[in-house]
């Protein structure tokens, strides 16, 4: 079993920064291909982007190019999501998840743990 636990969510005005932290326990972060999603009231739980075992290598949906960062810290077992120059539209509760099966899906049914959430409040 892995148990996940998001920190970090709050509230901020757009153009700002959060730094969110997912920390693992029972199993290794960097055996995993780990996946940050976010749920906005109302609409399905969407992909935000991942960071793939072993190789590290990210991938991001276009909205969040360039500016939110995943990465990894081996050591810690915990995986971050930095996101800047913030939008209203990226209000929503934000989710890390690990998927143990290859390959770095971006559809949330392929994870098989995930942590609680934190949410994340952008205003205007």
């Amino acid at each position: 079993q892995m148990q996940l636990v998001e920190s970090g969510g709050g509230s901020v005005q757009a153009g700002g920064s959060l730094r969110l932290s997912c920390a693992a326990s029972g199993r290794t972060v960097r055996s995993y291909c780990m996946g940050w999603l976010r749920q906005a009231p109302g609409k399905e739980r969407d992909f935000v982007g991942t960071i793939s075992a072993s190789s590290g290598n990210t991938y991001y949906r276009n909205s969040v190019k360039g500016r939110f960062t995943i990465s990894r810290d081996n050591a810690k077992n915990t995986v971050y999501l930095e996101m800047n120059s913030l939008k209203p539209e990226d209000t929503a509760v934000y989710y890390c998840a690990a998927r143990s099966g290859l390959g770095c899906p971006s559809a949330s049914g392929f994870y098989d743990y995930w942590g609680q959430g934190t949410q994340v409040t952008v205003s205007a």
